[in-house]
Formats: C-alpha cells, sequence, structure tokens
C-alpha cells in the first residue's frame, strides 16, 4: 500500500497527528481497513497546506491501489471459505462411503471365505491370451486363471476364493498379477481390484481424507476410481 504520509502539501507533524487518530482502531489487529484509510485521507486533507493543496493524481492513485489491496483481501477470504466448504462436502461424501467395495489402484485383493473378489485388467490398446495369476501372502502361487481371446481397454474379472485344486482358499490378502500377449510379445498389465472400505479418516484444507481399504491398507481419497454395488 502507497505511503500516505507522502501526500503533497502534508507536513511531517500532521500526517503523525493524523495517523495517532486511527491507532486506536487499526492496532487491534494490525491491519487498515477501509473505514481506517478513509478517516486517515479525510485528516491529511484536512490538514494539507490551502497554498499547496493535494494532487488529484495521487489521491486516486492511493484509492486505487487500497482498492485493488482491498479486493484481493476479499477475494481470499472468499476463496478461502469456498475451499473449507469443499472440503467439508468431500468430507461427507467419503464418510458414506464406509462398508461399500470401491476399485483402488492396488494389485492386492482380500478374500472373505465364500466370498469372491473382483478387479479390473487394463489391457490398453488390445492385448490376447491372458493370464491372471494369484498369489498368496507368501508368495504361493494359488491359481492361474487363463482368459482365451483378444480383450481391449479394461477388462473385469472375478476370482470365485478357489485354489488351483477346487478347494476354498483360506481367508486373507492375495496378490492379482496378469500378462497377455501384446503384439507378438507377452507383457505385464495392470491390475486394479475392489476392496470393502473399512473405516475413513476425515481430512481439511492440509490434510487428506483417507480411506482405509481391507488388505490394501490406507488410501487418500483421490485415489478411489470407482464406487461398487
Amino acid at each position: 500500500m502507497a505511503d500516505y504520509s507522502s501526500l503533497t502539501g502534508i507536513t511531517t507533524s500532521s500526517a503523525a497527528q493524523a495517523s495517532s487518530t486511527t491507532s486506536s482502531s487499526s492496532s487491534s489487529n494490525g491491519a487498515l481497513g477501509q473505514a481506517d484509510f478513509f478517516k486517515l485521507l479525510t485528516q491529511q486533507l484536512s490538514y494539507q497546506d490551502p497554498f499547496k493543496p493535494t494532487d488529484n493524481s495521487q489521491m486516486i492513485s492511493q484509492m486505487a491501489s487500497f482498492t485493488t489491496a482491498d479486493g484481493i483481501n476479499q477475494l481470499n477470504t472468499q476463496m478461502t471459505t469456498l475451499n473449507d466448504n469443499m472440503t467439508s462436502s468431500q468430507a461427507l461424501m467419503a464418510s458414506s462411503l464406509v462398508g461399500q467395495k470401491v476399485l483402488s489402484p492396488t494389485s492386492n485383493g482380500y478374500l472373505t471365505e465364500g466370498d469372491t473378489v473382483k478387479g479390473v485388467i487394463t489391457t490398453g490398446d488390445g492385448a490376447s491370451n491372458l493370464k491372471i495369476s494369484i498369489t498368496d501372502a507368501d508368495g504361493n502361487v494359488v491359481r492361474e486363471i487363463p482368459v482365451d481371446g483378444s480383450q481391449t481397454g479394461n477388462y473385469m474379472f472375478e476370482w470365485d476364493g478357489l485354489d488351483k485344486n477346487g478347494n476354498q482358499a483360506p481367508t486373507g490378502t492375495y496378490t492379482f498379477k496378469a500378462n497377455g500377449l501384446v503384439g507378438n510379445e507377452r507383457q505385464d498389465l495392470g491390475v486394479l481390484t475392489y476392496g470393502q472400505v473399512e473405516s475413513v479418516t476425515l481430512g481439511n484444507s492440509q490434510v487428506a481424507t483417507v480411506v482405509k481399504v481391507q488388505g490394501v491398507g490406507s488410501l487418500p481419497l483421490s485415489q478411489i476410481l470407482e464406487i461398487s454395488n
């Protein structure tokens, strides 16, 4: 903000006397408000030398500078309020996810006996003769599932929870890997899995809201890709 004591025709002593009248109102928060500015400007004008009046261009310049600064401060306040409202809405939405199945960018899936595990294989522009490998927490291959034909984009899969011998696999976390023929080469493909949300830790404008997915761990809400029925 411009220096108000620089107004033409205002002596140092006059400026000091004028500024002292507003010190009580601005000292409480350490900032000069709009009312303080116009009060100070009025005081300065009343003490100006009538033979050397204040230049109009200087007054307009200072008023324009203050108006711009005041507008920016108001905009910052409004943006802060908007951000807080968006964070509150996001937190409310996240709290409703508890108990829901969500798709996250992880290859780990949690199996409950009698249930299934669903996921997505990203094949991009296309891949054929897919093979899904399922391993347990110790790295042992529990089952391999072949997928014949050519697939394009996102391929949905579902594991019934049975191992390679047709027996029910125990409850626990399993890792899913996939590969397929892309052109004439077999390549690893991306795998995403669905998991149940156990809890949500609400965040704020500085800290992200975190979702805890069963068998996966904690993930930022922004990494949740889909909510499933």
